[in-house]
């Protein structure tokens, strides 16, 4: 079985950060046509731009705030003059900012894990699904995380946010499923970037004890798991959230 995205145009967000430009890659290494969302880093999108298009695949990077609709209603309009409809799209991105307790942790962190975990995910599904009910098909990815299932101490704002996207994309997929578009999530585990096998590992003998299979996965990992559930081999899987983790959260029945 072959996974094969010929003539389908996939968007990622946040395609310049450390697991979206591993989405990106391995969509395009399967056929697909790639749309890059960047926020800041324009060199690092227009250096993937040029990558993916070495392998034979077009490619354009559009800047976008993606915790305004406005700013989504340009880069839908953007994606679409540059490569068409989208068949697929990835929410990658996140605000990023300093872990500590609810005690210390400032207001507009809960605010910002709120719009770029929710309400990007309600931009992405009002700018994009309604042509994929056209066309009776397409592909909603969210990158939620484990910690939303741990809970630990200081992951409050980012667990309020990305808790809160997982009732949108559960609900989600119950109204566009009729159109044979499916909806879901993968939740990585502490993830071995590029960053890291450039800079040094960080080995924690906590965090690795506590994972079935003893080692933290990687970004390509991660990315596989993307284009599973991108591809025709998941034609019957939606509403599903997806540890990719080891084995260190494990939803129950």
């Amino acid at each position: 079985m072959n996974i094969d995205f010929s003539g389908q145009v996939a968007l990622v967000t946040g395609a310049t950060g450390e697991l979206g430009r591993v989405i990106a890659r391995t969509l395009a290494e399967s056929g697909a046509d790639i749309a890059l969302h960047y926020h800041s880093n324009e060199a690092k999108a227009i250096e993937l731009t040029r990558e993916i298009e070495s392998l034979g695949r077009r490619a354009i990077a559009v800047k976008a705030d993606v915790t305004n609709q406005e700013s989504i209603s340009e880069l839908k309009q953007a994606v679409e003059a540059g490569l068409g409809h989208v068949d697929i799209v990835v929410a990658n991105a996140v605000v990023q900012y300093k872990w500590t307790s609810v005690l210390e942790q400032p207001a507009e962190d809960y605010a910002s894990q709120f719009d770029s975990c929710v309400m990007q995910s309600v931009y992405l599904a009002k700018a994009f699904i309604p042509a994929m009910i056209e066309k009776k098909g397409g592909r909603f990815i969210g990158i939620n995380t484990e910690c939303s299932m741990q809970n630990f101490p200081t992951q409050s704002a980012y667990v309020a946010g990305k808790r809160g996207m997982d009732g949108i994309y559960r609900i989600l997929a119950k109204e566009v499923g009729e159109h044979q578009i499916t909806v879901n999530q993968i939740a990585p585990g502490w993830t071995i970037s590029e960053r890291e096998r450039t800079n040094g590992m960080d080995e924690s003998a906590d965090y690795i004890s506590r994972v079935p299979l003893k080692r933290r996965g990687t970004d390509q990992e991660i990315a596989n798991a993307v284009a599973f559930l991108a591809s025709d081999l998941a034609s019957f899987i939606t509403g599903a959230y997806i540890p990719v983790n080891g084995g260190n959260v494990m939803p129950t029945i």
